[in-house]
Order: structure tokens, then sequence, then C-alpha cells
């Protein structure tokens, strides 16, 4: 009788880095109980900052790809939601099931993808309308999202440039007082998009393209009187820019254009008795056609269960007045 040749197995070790090894293996390996489900034909022992894999070449290989990332979202968040966790592992033993939804493969083996069926519903919109507004609470991954669409358009060369920009609120937009040259005024206001960017590029690629204007950051005010054509563009706080701020932006739009508006309208800036234009003007554009509203809510967020569980107190706390 033919027998199926014994596939051999191999041993491997993973030295965690760069993170706390009990925030990716959970404590008293809680969150290694829930990994090696997804991954039956693997063997897994932790020991320390050391996890041994013990199973054929190809398991160990997808485990390794998912496991790497895994680490980057803990690099990145400082912690591990069961849902992130399943997320990532759910496609495990499964060879490239899911990495068509990979948006970008950004660095330490991280794969930026929607992980909400919100979020889900922003990466349709923005393939579907030129002008998409993103409303929704902190942690929801907006412009994190919004970011690695704009960094595939360019890499698929869809567009020429990316731009940024968000209000410059704490410092009234006027950044004369502040300490520095023009770059170092801005980077406390604008220093989320940067960290969203380098997860998505190499360090050198990306000192490149903002040397080069390829990537540019600004604040809200250097809008103004400029045509933005070619460009992926990200308006983000924007429940911080007033009225006319909005309607100055989104008249800047040019020819082969996406803007992605981002904000969240429970966490208003704007001095006393100045409004915030974002609602208006979702309120106002929301059936013009090319015009996408996605609404997120607490269910999007993948930071830690405790945001939600802040958000949804919050929440509870403003509709009893």
């Amino acid at each position: 009788m033919f027998q199926q040749p014994e596939v051999a197995l191999l041993e491997k070790l993973i030295t965690i880095t760069g993170v706390d090894p009990l925030d990716v293996l959970g404590a008293n390996d809680a969150n290694l109980r829930l990994i090696r489900p997804h991954f039956p034909k693997l063997n897994l022992v932790a020991r320390g900052d050391t996890l041994k894999i013990t199973g054929t070449e190809v398991d160990i290989a997808q485990f390794e790809e998912r496991f790497n990332e895994l680490v980057a979202h803990v690099a990145r968040y400082n912690e591990l939601p069961r849902k992130v966790l399943d997320d990532i592992m759910g496609t495990g033993g499964s060879g490239d099931a899911g990495d068509g939804d990979v948006l970008v493969y950004g660095n330490a083996g991280l794969r930026v993808k929607a992980r909400t069926p919100n979020q889900q519903r922003l990466v349709e919109a923005v393939a579907a309308s030129d002008m998409v507004f993103a409303i929704g609470p902190a942690g929801t991954g907006k412009t994190y999202t919004a970011v690695a669409l704009a960094v595939k358009a360019l890499k698929e060369r869809k567009v020429r440039r990316i731009i940024l920009t968000r209000p410059a609120v704490e410092a009234g937009e006027n950044l004369g007082f502040l300490p520095g040259d023009l770059r170092e005024k801005l980077d406390p206001y604008l220093q989320p998009l940067y960290d969203a960017l380098k997860d998505m590029i190499p360090a050198s690629r990306l000192a490149e393209h903002l040397d080069e204007g390829v990537i540019q950051i600004a604040p809200l005010a250097f809008m103004r009187g400029r045509t933005l054509d070619h460009a992926f563009v990200i308006l983000d706080e924007a429940q911080n820019a007033t009225l006319p701020q909005l309607k100055m932006f989104l008249t800047r739009m040019g020819r082969n254009a996406k803007f992605v508006i981002t904000g969240d309208v429970t966490q208003v800036d704007l001095p006393e008795r100045m409004p915030s234009g974002l609602m208006p003007a979702v309120s106002m554009l929301r059936d013009v056609e090319g015009i996408t509203v996605i609404e997120l809510t607490e269910k999007d967020v993948i930071r830690h269960e405790l945001v939600t569980r802040v958000l949804g107190a919050f929440r509870k706390l403003e509709e009893r007045g």
C-alpha cells in the first residue's frame, strides 16, 4: 500500500525585540493560548522573550509573517486587543488568504488593512468617490486608514503626491511665537501624521519624499490659494476647522485628486463662540453626488479595550444631558 512520505518537522526560535514580550504573549501566555488554535499544526512554546516553533517550513513561514505583524501592532499601540489578534492571526495556515485586503505592506512585517466593517466601508468609499468624510471617535482608525490609502495610491502611481494637513488650533494658526524653524514649529501638531507614514514607508524613502515634496505635511492655513491636483489630500482633525476654513479647503480640489476629511465631533478644540464647521459641512454636502460620508463608531476602536468603554461612558453622560 502506498504511504505518504513523512513531512520533515523543523524548529525555529523567534526572539521578541522592540516590545515587552508580555504585551505580545499576554499574562501567563494568555495571548499565546488564543494564537494556537489558528495554527493547530504548530507546536508553540514560549520562554521569556523567545518563542520556539515546531512544524513544517510552510506553516512556520506563515506563522512568522503574522506574528511579526502582531509585534508591529504592539510596537505602535502598546497593546493587543483580542479582535486585532484574531484578525491578524485569522488567516493563519491558509496560505495567502486575506492578503488581497492588504492596503500597504509596511515596515517590520506590518500588513495594513481595514480591520472593521466601517473601516472597510471607508476603503470602498475612497475607491468610489473623490471626496469622503470619515467621522468618528478617537481610535477608530480614520486617519491611519486614510494615510494607508494615500500611500497605496502613491505607490500605484495613481497620484503624484500626498498632502496631509491639520488645523494648528493649539497655536491659533499663528506660529510665529514658537521657537525653531517652520518645520520645528509645525511638527508637534502634525506628529500623528508622521507616525502613520513611518509605519508604512521605509525611513530613507520617507525622508526623500518629504525633501522632494512628494509628501507634504502642512497646517490648514497653508492650503489657501493652492490648487491641489494629481494628489491624495487628507484633512485630519477637521472638527477644529470653521465652516469658512472648510470651504476654503474643499475648493482647493484640482484634477485627479482624492480628498479625505476626518474628524471627531466630540473633541472640538476651537475657542469658545467659534463653532466647528465639520457637521454643518457634512449636513450640507451629504447628498451631493461624488461625496460620501462614512460614520465610524465605538465598535471600530482598535486601541485598548478600555478606550471603547471610556467612549461609551462619555456617550451615556452626554445622552443624560
